[in-house]
């Protein structure tokens, strides 16, 4: 992802250096011409451009500004020792619960994995969008500035001459680089190398934070021209996804269960926690005889005429069969109730015989909800909250298939969506509304919803394209947190060619009475441990 100059420089030819002592001005105009002296490296793998044009002016603006910088990196300093303790902590951990020397945690594998690797889908094992791979390569070139624009300024406040400006593709990484006067860094005080070794980290942190706090923000900044908070919006619906043909873009989904949904990430959050429970309840019911898959359920208040009509008898070793075009239900399990109104009893139902009723989902939707398996609008709802004549019934489901309900309107005047003749093996036909509908999903809703483009904000006016702006925005944003979080934990990593070998080589000098070469052995020991704990760390954290 980068590559840190910083201890490259040991092995730079001493002819690329102009001198080894500090200049006592900044570098004269006639040092832009140099750019064109740089040699520049191309290869099977590895290119980069190397230019020293903004050597002047970051020279100038970091001497201009020495004293607030100074305290700024020193700021910097104490972050980036804390970084570096926190994730050599979190990697000693995984090391220890790899030998059985304590219990596991999955809290901080999870909050890890989540800062490290970004979105939750691609933990998940969904494939990776050619889009996300624009927005990695985007937030990675942004990340990358930012770490290098820490390490130079940092520099050139304490008067250290910037030589050059690289930016380099390595395989298929872009990346950025800035060499500069590394003997005379080492020969200064101990704290001026910590500063400059840790602004990179630091201002990787202060980009996190930057990008936290424009997310928080983005709703007021983009007020005037756009809304939030309605509903997201559907931008794209993909042929191969299981929703295509039942959402077009500029529908905005309303809820999901009868939960309001306000905004993308809500969204993605309802249906994680939807599949969640109910994956949940289905192991349940495979230790309970089926008998746990009927509480807790999404149920619909069926009239006991219908009932008669589509009353399937038992079926053997717990087989159930239906017409294509018909989905397969049962009554929920009343806690009040030992013996239920058609004759069945407790013991029957946890002996796997039941009686099943084959019903038209697009009829069944319309119907009043029932049972504590929906959202906050009937959650204070008994299970058997029906009329007399009617009854709850539950749709069946199979181990990882979940029962959805999605409600959308429809800002267009063609409201209306035609009707699902087909099975109901996906997703039934909608409930029509005025403007707006309401349909089934039966399947992974992991992958449906990610399987959508949403956004958060409506636009007030203006042509189509501009729906995809606020999007662009929020995800470069959450990209960049992502991906500079990252580089600011693995350059607080002590190993080689990072960040992190200079600063615990400049921290054992400052902290540490060590002659040089008992000081040499413990670096070398302590980088070579790190490598292979790293390695072993990362290794845990992505299974």
């Amino acid at each position: 992802m980068e590559v840190e100059t910083r201890r490259i420089r040991r092995f730079v030819n001493q002819q690329i250096r102009s001198n080894n002592l500090l200049p006592l001005h900044a570098p004269s105009s006639s040092s832009s011409s140099s750019s064109s002296q740089l040699s520049n490296t191309i290869s099977f793998w590895y290119c980069d451009y190397k230019f020293s044009s903004f050597n002047k002016h970051l020279y100038h603006f970091g001497r201009r500004h020495a004293n607030f910088f100074r305290l700024w990196f020193s700021i910097g300093l104490g972050f980036a020792l804390s970084a570096m303790l926190a994730v050599t902590l979190i990697l000693l951990w995984e090391l220890a619960t790899a030998l059985h020397l304590c219990g596991e945690s999955n809290k901080l594998r999870s909050l890890t994995n989540a800062l490290l690797f970004g979105f939750p889908h691609l933990q998940s094992g969904l494939s990776l969008s050619l889009a996300d791979a624009g927005y990695i390569c985007i937030s990675t070139i942004i990340s990358v500035f930012v770490h290098e624009l820490g390490h130079a300024v940092a520099a050139t406040s304490e008067g250290i001459q910037i030589e050059y400006i690289a930016v380099f593709i390595a395989v298929l990484f872009p990346g950025a680089l800035v060499a500069f006067n590394y003997e005379l860094l080492q020969a200064s005080q101990h704290l001026t190398a910590l500063r400059v070794y840790s602004a990179g980290i630091w201002h990787n942190a202060v980009c996190c934070a930057a990008c936290g706090l424009a997310l928080f923000l983005l709703p007021v900044l983009l007020f005037p021209f756009y809304s939030s908070g309605h509903g997201p919006m559907v931008l794209d619906v993909p042929p191969t996804s299981p929703l295509f043909g039942y959402l077009v873009p500029g529908d905005v989904i309303q809820s999901v269960d009868n939960v309001p949904i306000r905004n993308a990430q809500e969204w993605l959050t309802l249906n994680t926690l939807t599949y969640d429970i109910q994956l949940r309840n289905v192991n349940i019911s495979q230790h309970t005889g089926d008998l746990g898959v009927l509480n807790k359920r999404k149920g619909y208040c069926v009239p006991s005429i219908v009932m008669e009509a589509s009353k399937i008898t038992n079926f053997p070793e717990n087989q159930h069969v239906c017409p294509s075009e018909l989905s397969a239900f049962v009554k929920i399990l009343c806690s009040d109730n030992i013996t239920l109104d058609d004759g069945q009893s407790e013991t029957d139902l946890s002996n796997g015989r039941w009686n099943m009723y084959c019903l038209n989902a697009k009829d069944v939707v319309k119907l009043d909800k029932c049972g504590d398996g929906w959202g906050l609008a009937t959650s204070k709802r008994s299970s058997c909250s029906c009329s007399q004549d009617e009854f709850c019934l539950a749709p069946i489901q199979e181990p990882g298939m979940v029962w959805v309900e999605i409600t959308y309107s429809s800002p267009s005047h063609e409201c209306l969506h035609e009707e699902n003749t087909g099975p109901v093996s996906k997703t039934s036909g909608p409930k029509e509304t005025n403007c707006g509908a309401t349909f089934i999903f039966v399947g992974d809703v992991i992958s449906m919803a990610y399987s959508i483009q949403l956004t958060s904000y409506l636009p007030h006016w203006g042509p189509k394209i501009v729906a995809y702006f606020p999007n662009f925005i929020e995800r470069i944003l959450i990209w960049t947190f992502h991906v500079s979080l990252a580089l600011a934990l693995l350059n607080g990593l002590p190993v080689y060619f990072l960040d992190g070998e200079s600063i615990l080589d400049a921290t054992l000098s400052h902290f540490t009475s060590l002659s040089p070469r008992k000081r040499k052995k413990v670096l070398r020991l302590c980088l070579l441990g790190g490598v292979l704990v790293s390695i072993f760390g990362f290794f845990r954290l992505l299974l």
